[in-house]
C-alpha cells in the first residue's frame, strides 16, 4: 500500500519541523531557512528530473494533470482547472489539507518553508524550458494558490516564427 503525499508530508514534519526550530535557535530564522531552502531545494529539483523523465511525456498539461492528482489524493487539495493543453498547466488550489496541517501545528510559515517553497526547485527539475509561477497560497493567508506552469518557447524557434509566417 503506497501512502499519499499528504501522508509522506505529515511524517516528514515530524523531523523537519524539530530540526528547522532547532536550526532557527543556533543560526537565526533567516540564515536557518536559507540552509532548507537549499538542501530541500537541490532534492526537490531531483525529483522532479527524476519524475519528468519517468513520465516520457512531452506533453506539460498532461504529465503536471497527473502529478497534481499524485498531490490531491486522500482529499489532500481541491483544486479547479483553468487551462491545459501541451504547452500550458493552470489551476487554482481552492482547498489544502498540506496548509491545514500546518496551520494546526501552528507552523504556517514553516509550511510554506517546507511544502509551498519546494514547488519551485520541482518545477526546475522538469526542465529550463518549464516556468511556475504563482503569486499567493492558502498556507500564506490567501484565498486560493494560483499555479500556472507554461513552456518557454526556444528563442531560436520564436525568431524563426517571427521571420517565417508560414512556421507557426
Amino acid at each position: 500500500m503506497q501512502i499519499s503525499v499528504l501522508e509522506q508530508a505529515k511524517i516528514q514534519a515530524q523531523v523537519l519541523v524539530p530540526l528547522v526550530k532547532a536550526l532557527e535557535r543556533e543560526l537565526g530564522r533567516e540564515r536557518a531557512h536559507t540552509l532548507v531552502r537549499s538542501a530541500l531545494g537541490d532534492v526537490y529539483r531531483r525529483l522532479g528530473e527524476e519524475w519528468w523523465r519517468a513520465k516520457a511525456s512531452p506533453d506539460l498539461g498532461e504529465s503536471m494533470a497527473s502529478a497534481f492528482q499524485s498531490f490531491a489524493k486522500g482529499e489532500a487539495i481541491a483544486y479547479s482547472v483553468h487551462t491545459q493543453s501541451p504547452d500550458t498547466y493552470e489551476i487554482d488550489v481552492t482547498g489544502c489539507r498540506y496548509a491545514q496541517f500546518y496551520q494546526e501545528l501552528g507552523e504556517p510559515e514553516l509550511g510554506f518553508l517546507l511544502i509551498c517553497g519546494l514547488d519551485f526547485p520541482f518545477a526546475e527539475g522538469l526542465g529550463a524550458d518549464i516556468k511556475l509561477t504563482r503569486t499567493q497560497t492558502i498556507m500564506q493567508g490567501a484565498t486560493h494558490c494560483d499555479f500556472r506552469y507554461t513552456r518557454r518557447k526556444d528563442q531560436s524557434v520564436a525568431a524563426a516564427e517571427k521571420q517565417s509566417p508560414q512556421a507557426k
